[in-house]
């Protein structure tokens, strides 16, 4: 009965949260700096981004946290099961950007490409069953999805930027799928839970208005919209629904040197991301549930101007989540142009 509870227990699970049913989109609204979605001056940039996401909450349609799941794969009433689930991720992010002096439609081109690798763990456990613990923990680094911007448009004036661009994500990162056996149930194919990849195609769109009060743009005030289209799954009959991120900053640039080669940078950030349409498919866990999240935080930096050369440090605090999980984010970020 134990042995059969686990198996139960573990895949059930994986199959809940590497499915979809807690998922949301490739874009990651607390990676990027406030000043990242204006296009830069023409040139060659790479820059580095360091991302850690934590959380040990798992959230409902009503924002509360779950701690507990009904489990019943055949026959009968089934069993509720006590669970805590802890998350811990980390991203590493080269990007290599492109400024062009060309102009279309009146607006200088970029583009950028930038493969991600990854280590998520996930490890999930409950109350004891007979005095036995059951619990379960899988985590891997391994590479992610790739991002790819070829289309990236900025305009700009004395007070203001703005910047339009359109990407995808290509689908390259470890992604595996298995076929496990439930007792009294039969088959059911599973994502794995130490996936990096999502598995499917993304196009992105995005937005960027930027305003500066005074004209050397010592201060910037920054909103991006976000819009995500996702095709269907690999392996599974179950497309994610779109999202719609909006990513808001202010930025103030303070000397810390007569020369002002010395720069330092900080200011509030933070994000809404919203689920704006349904999850679609017959493998789709619970139809008709779209996730939401809401952060804010700092972000603080320097920046030494002889060298084109910064580094950020990012916080971000999740105060608000529905159907799926609610956490914290850190982000150390270096940029040069060379």
């Amino acid at each position: 009965m134990k042995k059969i509870l686990y198996l139960i227990f573990t895949h059930i699970m994986l199959l809940t949260i590497s499915t979809g049913l807690y998922a949301q989109g490739h874009f990651a609204p607390g990676v990027a700096n406030i000043r990242d979605y204006t296009m830069p001056e023409p040139g060659f940039y790479g820059v580095l981004y360091n991302y850690a996401y934590t959380t040990d909450r798992l959230n409902d349609d009503n924002g509360n946290k779950i701690s507990s799941i009904t489990i019943n794969p055949g026959p009968g009433e089934g069993i509720t099961l006590n669970i805590n689930v802890n998350v811990d991720m980390y991203a590493l992010a080269p990007t290599f950007i492109w400024v062009s002096n060309w102009k279309f439609a009146g607006a200088r081109y970029g583009a950028f490409i930038s493969p991600t690798f990854s280590n998520a763990r996930l490890r999930m456990g409950r109350d004891t069953i007979g005095g036995e613990s059951i619990s379960t923990e899988k985590g891997q680094f391994a590479p992610g999805d790739l991002y790819v911007q070829p289309l990236w448009l900025g305009w700009g004036g004395k007070h203001w930027d703005v910047a339009a661009g359109y990407g995808f994500y290509a689908p390259v990162g470890k992604y595996d799928v298995r076929t496990i056996d439930i007792p009294n149930y039969g088959p059911i194919k599973i994502a794995a839970a130490d996936n990096i990849g999502l598995g499917f195609w993304t196009h992105q769109v995005q937005g960027s208005l930027s305003l500066y009060p005074w004209e050397n743009k010592a201060m910037a005030v920054s909103n991006t919209l976000t819009y995500e289209i996702n095709s269907e799954q690999r392996e599974f009959n179950y497309t994610p629904g779109s999202y719609l991120t909006w990513n808001w900053g202010l930025s103030q640039y303070l000397p810390l040197t007569k020369s002002q080669n010395l720069m330092l940078e900080a200011g509030p950030a933070g994000y809404s991301q919203w689920q704006v349409s349904d999850d679609t498919g017959s493998d789709v866990r619970n139809p008709g549930v779209r996730g939401q999240a809401h952060a804010a935080g700092v972000q603080a930096g320097l920046a030494y101007v002889p060298w084109d050369f910064s580094v950020n440090f990012r916080y971000l605090n999740e105060f608000s989540t529905k159907n799926r999980f609610e956490g914290e984010s850190y982000g150390l970020n270096i940029a040069k142009k060379f």
